[in-house]
């Protein structure tokens, strides 16, 4: 998922992979990651691209370890 973040003090373009069955699902959890962590609030955020990434392609390493099932997270 691709978006920005458009607040009056910080304007930046984020990349996010996350684990969802159903693309609302995928929405609300970013809303709720970058609100918890940055502060920002819905309206602040502009989502441009969902898309499904293939197991081979996914950057981050525990949802990549999570997903293939190569052990467990955490170690």
């Amino acid at each position: 998922m691709t978006g920005e973040i458009r607040k009056p003090n910080l304007e930046t373009a984020f990349k996010k992979e996350v684990i969802a069955l159903k693309r609302q699902h995928a929405v609300e959890k970013i809303y709720a990651e970058l609100g918890s962590k940055h502060r920002v609030k819905r309206f602040h955020i502009k989502i441009l691209n969902i898309e499904e990434v293939p197991h081979e392609e996914i950057e981050d390493p525990l949802l990549k370890k999570f997903v293939l099932g190569e052990g467990k997270i955490g170690e």
